[in-house]
């Protein structure tokens, strides 16, 4: 029971359960993505999905990133009110979407937003909404190389698709954009799968700029193949876990220097058994689309072992010979740290003294802000 990094003063910490954050660790994070990269900070584009908070956003551009990436509009707007410069939102903007992407657009127009579309129906639609509302959206063609989640297959004909695109007199089309969130396993495996298509893609985007003497920008990638585009020339890359990381990629991401950065904190309630312990960590408080093994991992005692956990209860057994007590504090990182974040209104900030000084909204965690 040593005294660890993760530990919190007592006289600072709040009513658990909580999510804490880690200023010092945040900061090495970042440098080991600014290193991934030798220090060329035209390659990062952020994903912001994983912490939704304005304070991070305000952190990167401390560290001269202004660039990010994100999936709702919410999450768009927040980097908007945080005056970060280049918005890429990768996620298609359809039904209503649209109309909330443009009011976005007229209330922020010192921003520079773009976004993604996969097929022409929905590059006209843009098109469309864009004419009546006298704007040009800039847009990017998103490329399915395996995932099958969006994006036009390879397997199809991308680039005539990119050329009629391009033809659409409201929308500027500045190139494409790749998540590859499927390429899993030892990072040998993953450089060649990546490799194998982007070579490809490369090769057909390198004909286009010579047809259309124009040349097009890349956006790839997310943790697992990070280190791939952290060395392509041409291609800004949008890992989001970096900044909190967590067990998950700590596991399988083992090749890539960032420290886990968020711990959930929480408190033995109740002792049902000689044997078992219950923690108010339940799985409103901690992402639980996994296996109950992969929710989370204490960082007390490896001998604590989940085996049971509902809403607002997580019940541990006890494998080694430690006499705990109600009332005794729990630390434990998330098996998946981004929809755990999102369960939280705001983190709480722990310094250098290992106090909380602070709080962060995670404000992006709502389905909307003011648009």
């Amino acid at each position: 029971m040593q005294n660890n990094w993760w530990e919190i003063n007592r006289d600072t910490q709040i009513d658990t359960p909580f999510l804490a954050v880690y200023e010092d660790r945040m900061q090495s994070n970042i440098n080991s993505l600014i290193a991934a990269v030798q220090g060329d900070l035209s390659k990062l584009r952020p994903h912001i999905k994983t912490h939704k908070i304005g304070e991070v956003l305000e952190l990167f551009k401390k560290n001269n990133i202004d660039k990010i990436k994100c999936a709702t509009i919410a999450e768009a707007e927040l980097a908007a009110m945080y005056q970060v410069s280049d918005i890429l939102l990768a996620y298609q903007p359809i039904g209503l979407k649209k109309q909330r992407w443009i009011t976005l657009i007229e209330k922020y127009r010192d921003a520079r937003f773009s976004t993604i579309v996969d097929n022409l129906e929905s590059a006209k639609e843009l098109n469309s909404i864009a004419k009546k509302n006298n704007l040009q959206l800039t847009v990017y063609l998103d490329l399915n190389t395996g995932m099958n989640r969006t994006g036009v297959a390879l397997s199809e004909d991308w680039i005539s698709l990119a050329r009629s695109i391009m033809k659409l007199k409201h929308l500027h089309f500045v190139g494409f954009h790749i998540y590859d969130g499927h390429v899993k396993g030892a990072i040998e495996n993953r450089t060649v799968e990546v490799a194998e298509s982007f070579q490809n893609i490369i090769a057909n985007i390198n004909k286009l700029q010579e047809e259309t003497n124009q040349k097009f920008l890349v956006v790839a990638g997310g943790s697992n193949t990070f280190p791939f585009y952290a060395t392509q020339e041409n291609v800004e890359c949008s890992p989001g876990t970096f900044i909190f990381w967590d067990v998950n990629y700590s596991t399988n991401l083992p090749e890539q220097d960032f420290k886990t950065a968020a711990v959930l904190v929480g408190t033995i309630i109740s002792q049902p058994t000689p044997t078992t312990l219950c923690i108010d960590i339940g799985y409103k408080s901690v992402a639980s689309e996994n296996t109950l093994d992969k929710r989370l991992v204490i960082l007390n005692d490896e001998n604590l072992i989940p085996i049971s956990h509902s809403e607002e209860h997580l019940v541990l057994e006890n494998h080694g010979n430690y006499n705990y007590k109600v009332g005794n504090t729990i630390y434990a990182l998330p098996y998946h740290v981004c929809p755990t974040c999102n369960l939280y209104e705001t983190v709480q900030v722990v310094n250098n003294q290992k106090d909380i000084y602070t709080n962060w909204k995670v404000l992006a965690r709502n389905k909307k802000i003011s648009i």
